[in-house]
């Protein structure tokens, strides 16, 4: 099995419920090892540049503002298939559909403030660190 990166933002609905401790736990149980955090308050032009690949989709504007709307914690986490596992550590995007145990599952608010973002593929992830961390950041 490889060991590779992927991307992590805790979302605003979960850092202001102080779920954040809660939220990495569930990812180091699962096998996650954060190599890269820190907690920011994402601006508009960041929140408009990273999810630019949904800008003609009709929640884009309302997804900026959500992720503007208070502070948020990007991460890179590491592991085998981390991609994967995280995936399956977060659950279903929609808290209804996730399986009980998951992020979403136990803390998400809705399909919007559904606690976690993750990368989808290596790609992604790849793109998605870059956007936020420079290499000297990442200390693995």
């Amino acid at each position: 099995m490889a060991i590779e990166r992927t991307f992590s933002i805790i979302k605003p609905d979960a850092t202001k419920r102080n779920l954040t401790g809660k939220i990495i736990s569930k990812f180091e149980d699962a096998g996650l090892r954060v190599v890269a955090s820190k907690r920011i308050q994402m601006s508009q032009a960041q929140a408009e540049g990273f999810y630019a690949v949904h800008k003609e989709r009709p929640f884009y504007g309302d997804l900026c503002s959500y992720m503007v709307s208070g502070p948020v914690v990007v991460q890179v986490l590491e592991g085998e298939n981390a991609i994967a596992k995280n995936r399956e550590v977060m659950g279903a995007t929609n808290p209804a559909d996730a399986a009980a145990g998951t992020i979403r599952a136990e803390f998400a608010e809705s399909i919007e403030a559904n606690s976690v973002h993750g990368s989808d593929a290596p790609e992604t992830a790849a793109e998605e660190i870059k956007f936020f961390f420079t290499d000297a950041e990442l200390v693995g």
